[in-house]
């Protein structure tokens, strides 16, 4: 009779705790999709903290982007913006001494952010190097989650309802099966230290849809899982000195493409084997539906895994680009994205791809085009 009543108490005691865990993952889940809906219509903030080794000094950065940017950002419609770092100097700076003062400049930045009311993903965006050190060796990896959860911990404090952190800019990693094990160490230290944070997750390689594909969720459920779409590349990268070497040789080339403009974009390329690749822009058939169909398919990934999705990287380098087609490729997967309840943060805001155009120390000027072609009012 004893062991009847004992091993019922038991029963109900696991019923209850795992009635007690269930109730609390499925309140984290809700949290998530909530504070995603801060991540509707963000810009990065590229070029600034990250991307240029070596060119991180104070009078550098102070006039790369300024405090009158970001309230700018807030002016046109931004609800978020994506603040890439560098690795080297925020490791040199949160474990070293910060002679260069790399982490207060971040953190001021960080706290103008919050005051204009926008939400900031702190996002991790190494060279390439790093991430190959990440990506090879145990040690590599271990200090990629030491400095995870030394920023994590930094920021703590600010309001976690608008305060993301983005494990891993493009992780370059072609193991989706490792990639996913350094992804949970990383998410594991942040929410040792940082128990109240959305964090945000990626897949392996480069972020695209294919790679997050291939990933399992994380254990955590407090999670927003992220792609990048630049699809295709023939047309949002033409003229670009990197990727594939004969995008440098290309331009003017439209979106939707035509049948009038296969021949004459294909002279600009002079290696047979690239005219060909090049080619399947035209046999592809990239337009509107294309668009849709793609982003179709990570909106049912979500949905099939009950986790909010975002897409933090999109747009069309704009120096060789016709002006029209860039405005209506931006209009496309904008509206495909939001046509799925995806969020959206645009590449970039002063860079190559960008929604202003500015010189160092001086007043950005808005691109009016690119503004209407987010569907944003300034």
């Amino acid at each position: 009779m004893r062991l009847c009543v004992r091993s019922g108490f038991l029963l109900a005691l696991m019923t209850l705790a795992f009635s007690s865990s269930a109730q609390d993952r499925s309140a984290e889940v809700k949290l998530a999709f909530a504070r995603a809906h801060h991540l509707r219509h963000g810009i990065n903030a590229s070029e600034w903290f990250a991307q240029k080794p070596g060119h991180y000094s104070a009078a550098e950065t102070n006039s790369y982007t300024d405090d009158a940017d970001i309230a700018l950002m807030a002016q046109l419609g931004f609800d978020s913006v994506r603040l890439s770092i560098d690795a080297a100097p925020l490791e040199q700076g949160l474990f070293e001494h910060d002679d260069a003062n790399f982490v207060g400049r971040l953190d001021h930045a960080v706290d103008q952010m919050l005051a204009k009311g926008l939400a900031v993903q702190i996002d991790i965006h190494p060279e390439s190097e790093y991430k190959k050190k990440v990506s090879t060796t145990s040690d590599g990896a271990e200090r990629f989650v030491m400095l995870w959860r030394k920023l994590a911990a930094h920021y703590a404090d600010r309001n976690p309802d608008l305060v993301f952190y983005e494990i891993m800019n493009e992780p370059e990693e072609r193991d989706a099966y490792r990639w996913a094990g350094v992804q949970a160490r990383a998410a594991a230290a942040i929410r040792a230290v940082a128990p109240k944070n959305t964090i945000i997750a990626t897949g392996p390689n480069w972020s695209s849809i294919a790679d997050l594909l291939t990933q399992e969720p994380l254990p955590d459920v407090n999670v927003i899982y992220t792609f990048h779409f630049y699809e295709p590349h023939e047309f949002t990268h033409q003229g670009a000195s990197w990727g594939a070497a004969y995008w440098v040789y290309t331009h003017d080339i439209p979106y939707p493409p035509t049948e009038e403009s296969l021949q004459k974009s294909l002279v600009q390329v002079p290696d047979a084997s690239n005219r060909y690749a090049f080619e399947h822009y035209w046999l592809d058939h990239w337009d509107a539906h294309r668009i849709k169909l793609q982003i179709d398919a990570a909106a049912d990934w979500g949905k099939q895994h009950n986790v909010p999705l975002l897409c933090n990287e999109f747009g069309v380098y704009r120096e060789k680009a016709p002006k029209d087609s860039r405005m209506q490729w931006i209009r496309d997967v904008r509206s495909a994205l939001e046509a799925d309840d995806i969020g959206w943060t645009m590449w970039d805001y002063r860079g190559g791809f960008g929604v202003v155009w500015k010189q160092d120390g001086k007043p950005a000027k808005i691109d009016d085009a690119v503004v209407a072609a987010l569907g944003l009012k300034k």
